[in-house]
C-alpha cells in the first residue's frame, strides 16, 4: 500500500524513526525525514530511494505550519504522517523539576499536535491518509520514573483517538502504536530530575526488540488498517492489557514494585559507549 506514496517521519535521525524511514522506502514510499541533526538525517536519507531532508526543532511550535507547507509542496500530497519525535525521562516525580514536565509535554505532546493540526485540513481535503502516533506502553500505564513521559504519551493517545473519531468517516486513518522496550537510545537521551541528559541505557532497553523488527510490525499493522498496536511482549504487554481489564490490580502491583525497590533497580544502567550524536 505504500508504493508511490509520500510519508513524513519525525524523529527520523535514529531509532524507530530511522528504521521506519528505511522500511517505508523499501516498500516503495517517498519519505520526508525530520529531526534536529541535519548531518545524521542525510545519512539516513542516503539509505532511501527518494527522500527529502527537512530538519527543524519540533519543540519550536511556531515551525509546524511552515514546515508542513514545505513538506506538502515536495510531492503535492502527504499520504502519511508519523509523529515519532520525542524524549523520555528517568526520575521520581517528587524529585523532578517542573521544567522537565514543560519540556516533555511540549516535545512529546504539543509538537505532534501542532504538526497534525497543520496537516489535517489538507489531508482530509485530499481524500484522507494516515496519521501515526508513536506513543508507548507508558502511554497506557502510568509508569514509575516516567511521570512526565507518561503524561505526554497518555495525552498523545487521547488526542489521536479523538482525531480518529472525528475524521475516519472522511478517509483519515489514525494508528496509535504503543511500543514496549525497543533497542534504541531512548534511555540514554532521557532526562534526569534536573533536566540533564541521562547518558545511560537501561538493561531492558538493551535487551529489547530490534528496531528493524519494530518498524516492520508497525508498517504491517498500518497496512492492515489496525487502529492500535501494543508493540510489546511478555510482562510489558501484560501490564498494558491489565490496565484495561483490571486496573486496580495493576495499581496495587505497581505500588508494590516501587515499594520493593523498583527505582533502585531502574538505576542499574549501562554506560553510554555509542555515538553521542545519535538520538531517540
Amino acid at each position: 500500500m505504500f508504493e508511490q506514496q509520500c510519508w513524513w517521519v519525525t524523529g527520523a535521525s535514529s531509532g524507530i524513526g530511522a528504521a521506519l524511514a528505511r522500511a517505508l522506502s523499501l516498500r516503495g514510499a517517498s519519505v520526508i525525514l525530520s529531526g534536529r541533526n541535519q548531518t545524521v538525517l542525510k545519512a539516513v536519507a542516503a539509505d532511501c530511494a527518494d527522500a527529502l531532508v527537512l530538519p527543524f526543532d519540533a519543540a519550536d511550535l511556531s515551525t509546524a505550519r511552515p514546515m508542513a507547507d514545505r513538506a506538502w509542496q515536495w510531492k503535492g500530497r502527504i499520504h502519511g504522517l508519523v509523529n515519532n519525535a520525542g524524549v523520555s525521562q528517568r526520575s521520581l516525580a517528587i524529585e523532578t523539576d517542573f521544567q522537565v514536565y514543560q519540556t516533555l509535554i511540549n516535545l512529546d505532546l504539543l509538537a505532534p499536535i501542532a504538526l497534525t493540526q497543520a496537516l489535517l485540513p489538507r489531508m482530509v481535503a485530499a481524500g484522507g491518509g494516515h496519521v501515526v502516533a508513536v506513543s508507548s506502553i507508558a502511554g497506557i500505564v502510568g509508569a514509575p520514573m516516567r511521570s512526565a513521559y507518561s503524561a505526554a504519551k497518555h495525552g498523545l493517545i487521547g488526542y489521536h483517538d479523538a482525531v480518529r473519531a472525528e475524521n475516519e468517516h472522511l478517509g483519515l486513518q489514525v494508528h496509535v502504536i504503543a511500543p514496549g522496550s525497543v533497542k534504541t537510545n531512548v534511555s540514554r537521551n532521557a532526562l534526569n530530575a534536573d533536566g540533564s541528559t541521562r547518558g545511560l541505557s537501561d538493561a531492558v532497553i538493551e535487551a529489547g526488540m530490534p528496531v528493524e523488527d519494530a518498524a516492520r510490525d508497525m508498517l504491517d499493522a498500518i497496512a492492515r488498517g489496525q487502529r492500535e498496536l501494543i508493540l510489546a511482549q511478555g510482562m510489558e504487554r501484560d501490564i498494558a492489557l491489565l490496565r484495561r481489564s483490571d486496573p486496580d490490580a495493576l495499581f496495587a502491583s505497581m505500588s508494590a514494585a516501587v515499594g520493593s525497590g523498583f527505582a533502585q533497580k531502574t538505576a542499574a544502567t549501562i554506560p553510554d559507549t555509542t555515538d553521542p550524536t545519535r538520538s531517540v
